[in-house]
Protein backbone atom coordinates (compact mmCIF):
# COMPACT_ATOMS: atom_id res chain seq x y z
CA UNK A 1 0.00 0.00 0.00
CA UNK A 2 0.76 3.44 -0.91
CA UNK A 3 2.04 5.90 1.76
CA UNK A 4 0.69 8.72 -0.18
CA UNK A 5 -2.50 9.94 1.09
CA UNK A 6 -5.52 8.70 -1.36
CA UNK A 7 -8.80 10.92 -0.27
CA UNK A 8 -11.97 8.87 -1.87
CA UNK A 9 -15.36 9.83 -1.69
CA UNK A 10 -17.68 7.36 -1.66
CA UNK A 11 -21.56 7.34 -2.78
CA UNK A 12 -23.98 4.30 -1.55
CA UNK A 13 -27.58 4.99 -3.24
CA UNK A 14 -28.36 1.18 -4.43
CA UNK A 15 -31.88 0.69 -2.33
CA UNK A 16 -33.20 2.90 0.60
CA UNK A 17 -30.37 4.11 2.22
CA UNK A 18 -28.26 7.40 0.84
CA UNK A 19 -24.80 7.20 1.78
CA UNK A 20 -21.31 9.57 1.67
CA UNK A 21 -18.34 8.76 3.19
CA UNK A 22 -14.72 9.40 2.82
CA UNK A 23 -11.92 7.62 3.86
CA UNK A 24 -8.21 8.40 3.89
CA UNK A 25 -6.65 5.27 2.35
CA UNK A 26 -8.13 2.33 4.35
CA UNK A 27 -9.35 4.39 7.24
CA UNK A 28 -12.61 5.75 7.38
CA UNK A 29 -12.97 9.54 8.14
CA UNK A 30 -16.86 10.01 7.89
CA UNK A 31 -19.01 7.73 7.29
CA UNK A 32 -22.78 8.99 6.77
CA UNK A 33 -26.14 7.43 6.01
CA UNK A 34 -29.60 8.84 5.84
CA UNK A 35 -32.62 6.44 6.45
CA UNK A 36 -35.69 6.70 4.36
CA UNK A 37 -38.52 7.19 7.20
CA UNK A 38 -41.17 6.61 4.20
CA UNK A 39 -41.24 3.23 3.84
CA UNK A 40 -42.31 1.96 7.08
CA UNK A 41 -46.08 2.85 6.24
CA UNK A 42 -45.71 0.92 3.10
CA UNK A 43 -44.49 -1.80 4.69
CA UNK A 44 -41.87 -2.34 2.12
CA UNK A 45 -39.38 -0.36 -0.18
CA UNK A 46 -41.38 1.67 -2.93
CA UNK A 47 -38.69 2.15 -5.80
CA UNK A 48 -40.27 5.30 -6.96
CA UNK A 49 -40.24 6.91 -3.37
CA UNK A 50 -36.94 5.74 -2.86
CA UNK A 51 -35.24 7.35 -5.83
CA UNK A 52 -37.10 11.06 -4.90
CA UNK A 53 -35.75 10.79 -1.15
CA UNK A 54 -31.58 9.64 -3.04
CA UNK A 55 -32.56 13.00 -4.77
CA UNK A 56 -33.44 15.44 -1.78
CA UNK A 57 -30.83 13.65 -0.02
CA UNK A 58 -27.32 12.97 -1.74
CA UNK A 59 -26.29 16.49 -1.20
CA UNK A 60 -26.68 17.71 2.21
CA UNK A 61 -24.89 13.71 2.96
CA UNK A 62 -22.09 15.00 0.70
CA UNK A 63 -21.54 17.71 2.28
CA UNK A 64 -22.21 16.16 5.80
CA UNK A 65 -19.37 14.00 5.02
CA UNK A 66 -16.79 15.96 3.83
CA UNK A 67 -17.58 18.33 6.80
CA UNK A 68 -17.56 15.73 9.20
CA UNK A 69 -14.24 14.44 7.48
CA UNK A 70 -12.46 17.97 7.39
CA UNK A 71 -11.77 17.59 3.85
CA UNK A 72 -12.30 19.72 0.98
CA UNK A 73 -13.40 18.45 -1.84
CA UNK A 74 -10.71 19.69 -3.91
CA UNK A 75 -8.57 17.73 -1.84
CA UNK A 76 -10.37 14.44 -3.26
CA UNK A 77 -8.33 11.68 -5.31
CA UNK A 78 -11.51 10.10 -6.88
CA UNK A 79 -14.96 9.55 -6.01
CA UNK A 80 -16.54 6.12 -5.86
CA UNK A 81 -19.96 5.19 -6.06
CA UNK A 82 -22.21 1.87 -6.52
CA UNK A 83 -22.76 1.08 -10.10
CA UNK A 84 -25.01 -1.72 -8.94
CA UNK A 85 -27.10 -4.10 -8.21
CA UNK A 86 -29.91 -2.37 -6.50
CA UNK A 87 -33.10 -0.57 -7.51
CA UNK A 88 -32.00 1.40 -11.15
CA UNK A 89 -34.03 4.79 -9.98
CA UNK A 90 -32.20 4.54 -6.61
CA UNK A 91 -28.71 3.84 -8.47
CA UNK A 92 -28.96 6.13 -11.50
CA UNK A 93 -29.39 9.43 -8.19
CA UNK A 94 -25.93 7.79 -6.95
CA UNK A 95 -24.21 7.10 -10.66
CA UNK A 96 -25.51 10.89 -11.99
CA UNK A 97 -24.07 12.72 -8.96
CA UNK A 98 -20.94 10.97 -8.83
CA UNK A 99 -20.15 11.13 -12.38
CA UNK A 100 -21.14 15.05 -12.32
CA UNK A 101 -18.99 15.31 -9.26
CA UNK A 102 -15.83 13.92 -10.94
CA UNK A 103 -16.41 15.78 -13.87
CA UNK A 104 -16.35 19.13 -12.21
CA UNK A 105 -13.32 18.14 -10.26
CA UNK A 106 -11.61 16.67 -12.76
CA UNK A 107 -10.69 13.16 -10.61
CA UNK A 108 -11.10 9.57 -11.46
CA UNK A 109 -14.25 8.06 -11.09
CA UNK A 110 -14.16 4.66 -9.88
CA UNK A 111 -17.38 2.08 -10.04
CA UNK A 112 -17.96 -0.25 -7.35
CA UNK A 113 -19.91 -3.78 -7.35
CA UNK A 114 -22.46 -3.53 -4.13
CA UNK A 115 -22.07 -7.34 -3.29
CA UNK A 116 -18.21 -7.01 -3.78
CA UNK A 117 -18.20 -4.14 -1.19
CA UNK A 118 -19.94 -5.87 1.47
CA UNK A 119 -17.27 -8.23 1.33
CA UNK A 120 -14.08 -6.49 1.17
CA UNK A 121 -15.79 -4.03 4.24
CA UNK A 122 -13.63 -6.17 5.90
CA UNK A 123 -10.37 -4.75 4.71
CA UNK A 124 -11.66 -1.34 6.35
CA UNK A 125 -8.53 0.06 8.74
CA UNK A 126 -9.73 -0.71 12.09
CA UNK A 127 -8.10 -0.71 15.45
CA UNK A 128 -10.03 -3.59 16.36
CA UNK A 129 -10.70 -5.26 13.20
CA UNK A 130 -8.77 -8.14 11.95
CA UNK A 131 -8.29 -8.64 8.03
CA UNK A 132 -9.13 -12.11 6.59
CA UNK A 133 -6.27 -13.85 4.75
CA UNK A 134 -6.87 -15.32 1.61
CA UNK A 135 -8.30 -17.49 -0.01
CA UNK A 136 -11.66 -17.17 2.67
CA UNK A 137 -15.47 -17.92 2.57
CA UNK A 138 -17.32 -14.36 2.22
CA UNK A 139 -21.04 -14.89 3.19
CA UNK A 140 -23.35 -11.89 2.10
CA UNK A 141 -26.94 -11.91 4.00
CA UNK A 142 -29.28 -8.84 3.01
CA UNK A 143 -32.69 -8.31 2.04
CA UNK A 144 -31.45 -8.68 -1.67
CA UNK A 145 -28.97 -11.32 -1.69
CA UNK A 146 -28.12 -14.56 -0.23
CA UNK A 147 -24.46 -15.90 -1.58
CA UNK A 148 -21.59 -17.91 -0.61
CA UNK A 149 -18.65 -16.59 -2.28
CA UNK A 150 -15.49 -17.53 -2.86
CA UNK A 151 -12.39 -15.15 -2.12
CA UNK A 152 -9.30 -15.10 -3.78
CA UNK A 153 -8.31 -11.98 -4.02
CA UNK A 154 -9.54 -8.49 -3.28
CA UNK A 155 -10.72 -9.11 -7.10
CA UNK A 156 -10.94 -12.50 -7.50
CA UNK A 157 -14.55 -13.68 -6.43
CA UNK A 158 -16.45 -16.64 -7.37
CA UNK A 159 -20.18 -17.13 -6.49
CA UNK A 160 -20.58 -20.91 -4.46
CA UNK A 161 -23.92 -21.32 -3.63
CA UNK A 162 -27.01 -18.33 -3.83
CA UNK A 163 -30.50 -18.09 -3.16
CA UNK A 164 -33.04 -19.50 -5.81
CA UNK A 165 -35.81 -17.31 -4.55
CA UNK A 166 -36.42 -14.90 -1.78
CA UNK A 167 -32.83 -13.86 -0.05
CA UNK A 168 -32.83 -14.16 3.70
CA UNK A 169 -33.28 -11.11 4.81
CA UNK A 170 -36.21 -10.97 3.16
CA UNK A 171 -37.74 -14.37 4.77
CA UNK A 172 -36.91 -12.16 8.34
CA UNK A 173 -39.09 -9.12 6.86
CA UNK A 174 -42.10 -11.06 5.41
CA UNK A 175 -42.29 -13.40 8.92
CA UNK A 176 -42.56 -10.65 10.46
CA UNK A 177 -44.87 -8.86 8.34
CA UNK A 178 -46.70 -12.23 9.02
CA UNK A 179 -46.74 -12.19 12.35
CA UNK A 180 -48.22 -7.97 12.26
CA UNK A 181 -44.73 -6.62 12.80
CA UNK A 182 -44.21 -3.36 11.64
CA UNK A 183 -41.29 -2.44 8.45
CA UNK A 184 -38.29 -3.53 8.88
CA UNK A 185 -39.41 -6.86 10.71
CA UNK A 186 -35.89 -8.14 10.50
CA UNK A 187 -34.53 -6.84 13.94
CA UNK A 188 -37.77 -6.86 15.46
CA UNK A 189 -37.72 -10.53 15.07
CA UNK A 190 -33.96 -11.11 16.30
CA UNK A 191 -35.11 -9.06 19.45
CA UNK A 192 -38.62 -11.27 20.08
CA UNK A 193 -36.24 -14.37 19.44
CA UNK A 194 -33.91 -13.74 22.54
CA UNK A 195 -36.43 -13.82 24.68
CA UNK A 196 -37.73 -17.11 23.65
CA UNK A 197 -37.43 -21.09 23.17
CA UNK A 198 -36.25 -21.86 19.43
CA UNK A 199 -37.41 -25.48 19.83
CA UNK A 200 -40.77 -23.91 20.62
CA UNK A 201 -42.19 -24.45 17.02
CA UNK A 202 -41.06 -26.43 14.30
CA UNK A 203 -40.68 -25.70 10.68
CA UNK A 204 -39.90 -27.20 7.44
CA UNK A 205 -35.97 -26.45 6.21
CA UNK A 206 -36.01 -26.49 2.41
CA UNK A 207 -34.33 -29.31 0.80
CA UNK A 208 -31.79 -27.91 -2.10
CA UNK A 209 -29.21 -29.42 -3.67
CA UNK A 210 -25.52 -28.18 -3.99
CA UNK A 211 -24.69 -24.79 -2.03
CA UNK A 212 -27.60 -22.80 -3.15
CA UNK A 213 -30.73 -21.72 -0.38
CA UNK A 214 -34.57 -21.42 -1.29
CA UNK A 215 -36.62 -19.27 1.28
CA UNK A 216 -39.91 -19.07 -0.16
CA UNK A 217 -41.22 -22.48 1.30
CA UNK A 218 -40.50 -21.75 4.88
CA UNK A 219 -42.01 -18.15 4.29
CA UNK A 220 -45.13 -19.90 2.96
CA UNK A 221 -44.89 -22.58 6.09
CA UNK A 222 -44.91 -20.18 8.66
CA UNK A 223 -48.10 -18.53 6.98
CA UNK A 224 -49.76 -21.52 6.85
CA UNK A 225 -48.76 -22.63 10.41
CA UNK A 226 -49.93 -19.22 11.86
CA UNK A 227 -53.68 -19.35 9.78
CA UNK A 228 -53.85 -22.62 11.51
CA UNK A 229 -53.32 -21.52 15.31
CA UNK A 230 -55.11 -18.13 15.03
CA UNK A 231 -58.12 -19.86 13.95
CA UNK A 232 -58.10 -21.70 17.08
CA UNK A 233 -56.84 -18.84 19.51
CA UNK A 234 -57.01 -15.25 18.11
CA UNK A 235 -54.69 -14.33 20.53
CA UNK A 236 -52.02 -16.95 19.58
CA UNK A 237 -49.64 -14.44 18.24
CA UNK A 238 -49.43 -12.08 20.60
CA UNK A 239 -49.48 -14.47 23.19
CA UNK A 240 -46.48 -16.19 21.44
CA UNK A 241 -44.25 -13.85 19.85
CA UNK A 242 -40.81 -14.88 21.52
CA UNK A 243 -41.31 -18.50 20.98
CA UNK A 244 -42.52 -17.93 17.18
CA UNK A 245 -39.47 -15.49 16.61
CA UNK A 246 -37.06 -17.88 17.87
CA UNK A 247 -38.14 -20.87 16.16
CA UNK A 248 -38.39 -19.06 12.89
CA UNK A 249 -34.43 -17.50 13.56
CA UNK A 250 -33.32 -20.63 14.68
CA UNK A 251 -34.84 -22.30 10.99
CA UNK A 252 -33.24 -19.49 9.41
CA UNK A 253 -30.14 -19.83 10.81
CA UNK A 254 -29.96 -23.82 10.73
CA UNK A 255 -30.40 -23.04 6.71
CA UNK A 256 -27.58 -20.73 6.88
CA UNK A 257 -25.23 -22.92 8.90
CA UNK A 258 -25.48 -26.01 7.37
CA UNK A 259 -24.98 -24.75 3.59
CA UNK A 260 -21.53 -23.36 5.43
CA UNK A 261 -20.43 -26.00 6.68
CA UNK A 262 -20.98 -27.90 3.25
CA UNK A 263 -18.97 -24.89 1.85
CA UNK A 264 -16.09 -25.24 4.69
CA UNK A 265 -16.36 -29.24 3.82
CA UNK A 266 -16.40 -28.89 0.12
CA UNK A 267 -13.05 -26.36 0.15
CA UNK A 268 -11.19 -26.93 3.09
CA UNK A 269 -11.53 -23.38 3.67
CA UNK A 270 -11.90 -22.25 6.77
CA UNK A 271 -11.87 -18.64 6.75
CA UNK A 272 -15.73 -17.35 6.96
CA UNK A 273 -15.93 -13.61 6.53
CA UNK A 274 -20.01 -12.17 6.30
CA UNK A 275 -21.59 -9.37 5.37
CA UNK A 276 -24.70 -7.54 4.59
CA UNK A 277 -27.62 -6.15 6.71
CA UNK A 278 -28.20 -9.51 8.31
CA UNK A 279 -24.65 -9.66 9.36
CA UNK A 280 -26.46 -7.52 12.40
CA UNK A 281 -28.33 -10.26 13.64
CA UNK A 282 -27.30 -11.37 16.75
CA UNK A 283 -27.77 -15.11 16.00
CA UNK A 284 -25.97 -15.73 13.14
CA UNK A 285 -22.94 -13.82 15.13
CA UNK A 286 -23.64 -15.82 17.95
CA UNK A 287 -23.64 -19.37 15.78
CA UNK A 288 -20.48 -18.34 14.11
CA UNK A 289 -18.60 -17.75 17.35
CA UNK A 290 -19.77 -21.27 18.44
CA UNK A 291 -18.27 -22.32 15.09
CA UNK A 292 -14.96 -20.53 15.83
CA UNK A 293 -14.41 -22.02 19.03
CA UNK A 294 -15.85 -25.99 18.41
CA UNK A 295 -15.03 -26.43 14.56
CA UNK A 296 -12.08 -23.98 14.64
CA UNK A 297 -12.90 -21.73 11.91
CA UNK A 298 -11.49 -18.00 11.68
CA UNK A 299 -14.69 -15.93 11.45
CA UNK A 300 -14.77 -12.36 10.83
CA UNK A 301 -17.72 -10.39 11.30
CA UNK A 302 -18.50 -6.64 10.49
CA UNK A 303 -19.19 -3.59 12.80
CA UNK A 304 -22.38 -2.47 12.79
CA UNK A 305 -22.29 0.10 10.73
CA UNK A 306 -20.67 -2.09 7.95
CA UNK A 307 -23.13 -4.35 8.44
CA UNK A 308 -25.76 -2.56 6.25
CA UNK A 309 -26.02 -0.32 3.53
CA UNK A 310 -23.16 2.27 3.81
CA UNK A 311 -20.80 4.30 1.56
CA UNK A 312 -17.50 2.98 4.03
CA UNK A 313 -17.57 -0.48 2.29
CA UNK A 314 -18.00 1.73 -1.30
CA UNK A 315 -14.73 3.72 0.01
CA UNK A 316 -12.64 0.72 1.11
CA UNK A 317 -13.36 -0.92 -2.48
CA UNK A 318 -12.60 2.64 -4.26
CA UNK A 319 -9.38 2.71 -2.49
CA UNK A 320 -8.40 -0.89 -3.69
CA UNK A 321 -9.09 0.10 -6.82
CA UNK A 322 -7.39 3.64 -7.08
CA UNK A 323 -4.11 1.42 -5.97
CA UNK A 324 -4.55 -0.58 -8.96
CA UNK A 325 -5.20 2.27 -11.51
CA UNK A 326 -9.10 0.63 -11.96
CA UNK A 327 -10.78 3.90 -13.20
CA UNK A 328 -14.14 3.99 -14.87
CA UNK A 329 -15.03 6.61 -17.61
CA UNK A 330 -17.77 8.86 -18.14
CA UNK A 331 -19.94 6.73 -20.48
CA UNK A 332 -20.65 4.27 -16.90
CA UNK A 333 -24.13 3.30 -16.71
CA UNK A 334 -26.04 1.70 -13.27
CA UNK A 335 -26.73 -1.46 -13.55
CA UNK A 336 -29.76 -3.05 -11.61
CA UNK A 337 -28.56 -6.76 -12.48
CA UNK A 338 -24.59 -6.70 -11.52
CA UNK A 339 -23.09 -9.79 -10.77
CA UNK A 340 -20.05 -10.96 -8.27
CA UNK A 341 -17.10 -11.23 -10.57
CA UNK A 342 -18.36 -9.69 -13.78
Amino acid sequence: MTDKKIYILAIESSCDDTSAAVLCNAKVLSNVVATQEIHKQYGGVVPELASRAHQQNIVPVVHQALAKANIDKKQLSAIAFTRGPGLMGSLLVGTSFAKSLALGLDIPLIEVNHMEAHILAHFIDDENGASPTFPFLGMTISGGHTQIVKVSDHFTMEVLGETLDDAVGEAFDKSAKLMGLPYPGGPLVDKYARLGNPSAFDFPKPKVDGLNFSFSGLKTSILYFLQRETQKNPNFVAENINDICASVQHTILEILMEKLHMTVEQTGIKEVAIGGGVAANSGIRARLKEAEETLGWKTYIPKFEYCTDNAAMIGIVGYLKFEKGQFTDQSVAAKARYAIGS
